[in-house]
């Protein structure tokens, strides 16, 4: 018997991130969580809620979000209170799943450093604005990148502070072009992880939508990390530590 899959997505406010965000909504999440990409174990889907700028209050709302199988995020930067990051982290730590993708997950809230102990990473600079890069996939036995291929993207190239045991499933290289001191330097894209009993997908594609139609790979590793992540209180826990440094 399959049980309903409960959406919150709270969304950018103003703008053009609001309208990306809308569009990003209706092409990517919506049709990889009811029926146009292969099914989710407990469909169909049903929305909690779609929230604007002032709305992360549902954070704090502790019976919407213990009813939430999965968190969309889509807010890049401002603020959020005590109460609606307890809410939030509590409901993950339970269960709940998260996915986004770029800087509305990981680049929100940038005073909240347990906020960013979940995602396992914090933007910092994307030297060169938006340019033409390639993407590493670098683990091919995940579910979330099988059969996938390396693929060239231009968008934002994110340079971020990176959770050294996070399961890494694709990379990119910096040429050191715009910031000489970094050539070379290799950093994740995409990965996977835990939060106590909480799924996290996360990848660093996006900017714009356009970025990421552009790119049938990019769009595939993101839906299948949404749907990943959306079975969290359903499928088991992962062992997801890869730990880069060796004691």
């Amino acid at each position: 018997m399959t049980r309903p899959l409960n959406l919150a997505r709270p969304l950018a406010h103003s703008g053009e991130a609001k309208y990306n965000s809308i569009r990003t909504v209706q092409n990517v999440v919506n049709p990889c969580l009811t029926g146009d990409y292969p099914p989710l174990q407990h469909p169909p889907l049903q929305h909690l809620g779609e929230f604007g700028h002032d709305l992360v209050v549902v954070y704090a709302d502790k019976k919407v979000m213990s009813e939430t199988d999965l968190i969309v995020q889509i807010f890049t930067m401002s603020q959020i209170t005590g109460e609606q990051e307890k809410g939030l982290l509590e409901a993950v730590r339970n269960g709940t799943g998260m996915a986004g993708w770029h800087g509305g997950m990981c680049d929100s809230f940038r005073n909240n450093t347990e906020y960013q102990f979940m995602t396992g990473g914090q933007w910092v600079a994307h030297p060169g604005g938006v340019i033409d890069y390639s993407v590493q996939v670098t683990d091919q036995s995940d579910s979330v990148t099988a059969g996938l291929t390396d693929f060239n993207i231009t968008s934002e190239q994110y340079y971020m502070h990176v959770d050294p045991n996070v399961k890494v499933l694709a990379t990119t290289t910096f040429t050191g072009e715009h910031s000489t001191w970094i050539d070379g330097c290799v950093m994740p894209v995409t990965w996977k992880k835990m939060y106590g009993k909480g799924r996290i997908f996360y990848t660093s594609l996006g900017h714009n939508l356009s970025h990421v139609l552009m790119s049938p790979n990019g769009m595939t590793m993101i839906k299948r990390g949404i749907q990943w992540a959306s079975d969290s209180k359903y499928g088991p826990a992962e062992n997801w530590v890869r730990p880069i440094y060796k004691g």
